[in-house]
């Protein structure tokens, strides 16, 4: 293996695939390094991709070049949108993945990536070169020299795995973990916490009762989330059935009896968990009034006979365990192949990093994944994609991609974390993004693409086909407002026998904004009145984009005020600070709102105004001050 690089990405996740990609997509010789390639993009917790807010940050990733979304449209069992019945903007896209097809499917994808070498090895430390990183050292001993540098150790940096009382240095289970690169991140001055997360008991199939619970099937009509699987078989896989029971209260005595054995209610473990994924035991704790639990039973592939136990994530010992699964309808007789358990690791305080992922402390070492306190895949998938592309391009000096709040779901992420901090794993809700309105499964192409063409994360080849649809349905949509509707009786019962009531003039598309109406109630009219190629475009638009385009009529009074909302904000938020703007010492700042600001070292004055104890008497004290330092950024 050569030891000179553009781009080495340390840890094979979901994070670093997507960043190893996008840096060899970017041109740029580019190692992943891990400790072993058979790991490679494996789903260590629930063997699923996208969610509420999730959904949408996996359709983000593909409109920028990324290839979460392709592969879990190949290795997907099941589909299902969430919010199906709410409007566009909270629908999330879901898929339960085969967990061996999807690793071994990002791993083909990686090997066959122009520029990209997979090396087995793992980071203990950085080198230095007139204040930028020049390379990284190796646990052999061994050194890499490159430009750039991301790290996306997940779960893996000191991490401890606990079940009851028995606790085991490991990463995941049974895989050892990276010890040396913690004292090497706090060496250069980087703020390190603990963290912790777990998994559920996995049970083989054979031994549940599937006739005792609820079937959870997935979609009559799955949807993708990749544009490209639109020239693929698609789905690729079998398509299987979930189910769902649930615990009951004689689970829930046990567990509060078990509370002791806990190493999390016995102290053993410091990391603080995710709020919005707890364990049974927290969730019996914090919600004593609630008789039962859901817990999805979900199958990790078509080729293997472990099922998850979505919902039971915990971290008792084995035989409390065992017991726990046993008295749940369905289980009864549930062989557990692999226990739950819990496990802490160190992340970085994300404050410490630029919007584009670079640490400060550190000019060209980027970071991305759970080490920067996030839970999930795709969060991490994300960040990777963006860390890979700015490494890719601090490389040649050029300036970073940053995503806006107001563009993409990932903005919202990188902004939270680089704004706010965190004391607790983060995990992307659609409530975090103040322009989630905007920020639909559906409208990522519309959104990304054009950027995405404009970094080089995708070709114009690649994306011609996105933009001709997203152009098709700027086409019918203005045919649809241009055809004129009249109240003449022919048409009124026409009209009323499709349940449409028309009293007035107006256009197809002024029916489609009505409640109730949609383009199959007006189907023969569209096809009456429209012209030949608006016709031929309607007939050429695929479900989710015909879903898309009544939305899009029905909501556009609601999306032009958030957009007129966004530009006003943008013009004062997106004023930048100077380099090096001293917060301490001016007039009128409290003491709180200076602390906080000189901490978090924020790059705007909308970054500026999100941190807690910066009030707007103390933004507006501040915008007076960067204008008075540039007038003429007053006209």
């Amino acid at each position: 293996m050569q030891t000179r690089w553009d781009v080495v990405v340390v840890g094979g996740g979901h994070a670093g695939a997507e960043a190893a990609l996008a840096a060899g997509r970017l041109g740029r010789k580019t190692l992943l390094l891990t400790r072993e390639l058979s790991t490679v993009g494996r789903m260590s917790c629930n063997p699923a991709v996208g969610g509420l807010a999730k959904g949408q940050v996996v359709r983000e990733i593909d409109a920028l070049g990324g290839a979460m979304g392709l592969v879990a449209d190949r290795t997907a069992i099941q589909f299902k949108v969430l919010n199906g019945s709410r409007g566009t903007a909270v629908r999330g896209p879901r898929c339960q993945s085969d967990k061996v097809l999807y690793a071994a499917e990002i791993l083909r994808v990686l090997r066959a990536s122009p520029n990209v070498t997979l090396g087995e090895g793992t980071a203990a430390g950085f080198f230095v070169k007139d204040g930028r990183l020049a390379g990284l050292t190796l646990e052999d001993g061994s050194t890499l020299s490159c430009g750039a540098a991301v790290v996306t150790t997940g779960t893996f940096l000191r991490g401890l795995v606990h079940v009851g009382d028995t606790r085991r240095e490991a990463g995941r289970w049974n895989e050892p973990p990276a010890r040396a690169l913690s004292d090497a991140l706090s060496s250069l001055g980087l703020r390190l916490g603990r963290m912790k997360t777990g998994t559920p008991p996995r049970v083989r199939a054979g031994t549940v009762d599937l006739a005792k619970m609820a079937r959870a099937p997935g979609d009559e009509r799955p949807v993708a989330f990749s544009f490209r699987s639109r020239d693929e078989a698609f789905p690729r896989q079998r398509q299987v059935d979930c189910w769902l029971t649930h615990t009951n209260e004689a689970v829930h005595d046990l567990i509060r009896e078990s509370l002791p054995l806990s190493p999390l209610y016995s102290g053993r473990i410091v990391g603080r968990g995710p709020r919005y994924c707890p364990s049974i035991e927290d969730k019996v704790v914090r919600f004593a009034d609630k008789p039962r639990h859901q817990i999805f039973v979900e199958p990790e592939g078509l080729s293997t006979d472990w099922l998850y136990l979505n919902g039971l994530s915990m971290s008792l010992p084995e035989r409390i365990q065992e017991s726990i699964v046993r008295m749940i309808s369905g289980l009864e007789r549930a062989e557990i192949l692999r226990p739950a358990y819990a496990v802490e690791y160190d992340i970085v305080f994300p404050e410490q990093l630029d919007v584009s992922l670079e640490t400060r402390a550190l000019p060209g070492l980027f970071l991305a994944g759970q080490i920067n306190g996030t839970s999930g895949y795709e969060e991490a998938a994300g960040q990777g994609l963006v860390a890979g592309t700015n490494a890719s391009r601090a490389v040649t000096g050029d300036a970073p991609l940053r995503l806006g709040r107001h563009e993409a779901y990932i903005g919202v992420m990188l902004d939270d974390l680089v704004t706010l901090g965190l004391d607790e794993p983060y995990r992307l809700l659609t409530s975090r993004a103040e322009h989630r309105l905007l920020l639909g499964a559906d409208t990522a192409y519309a959104r990304l693409t054009g950027i995405a063409l404009a970094f080089g994360l995708v070709t114009e080849r690649e994306a011609d086909p996105v933009l001709e649809a997203e152009a098709r349905v700027a086409r019918v949509s203005r045919a649809l407002d241009a055809a004129r509707v009249r109240p003449d009786r022919a048409t009124k019962e026409r009209l009323a026998g499709r349940g449409v009531s028309l009293t007035e003039e107006t256009s197809l598309g002024g029916l489609l904004r009505r409640p109730g109406t949609d383009l199959d109630s007006i189907g023969e009219l569209c096809a009456e009145m429209l012209d030949a190629g608006a016709a031929r475009d309607l007939e050429e638009l695929r479900p989710e984009e015909r879903d898309r385009l009544v939305a899009d009529l029905r909501y556009e009074g609601f999306l032009a005020r958030e957009r007129d909302a966004v530009a006003r904000v943008a013009r004062s938020s997106e004023r930048a600070f100077p380099e090096g703007f001293v917060f301490a010492g001016l007039p009128g700042l409290s003491r709180e709102a200076v602390e906080k600001l000189e901490r978090h070292r924020p790059r705007t004055l909308g970054q500026a105004s999100r941190l807690q104890g910066v009030t707007p008497a103390a933004v507006t004290l501040l915008l007076a001050r960067l204008l008075a330092a540039r007038p003429e950024a007053a006209a």
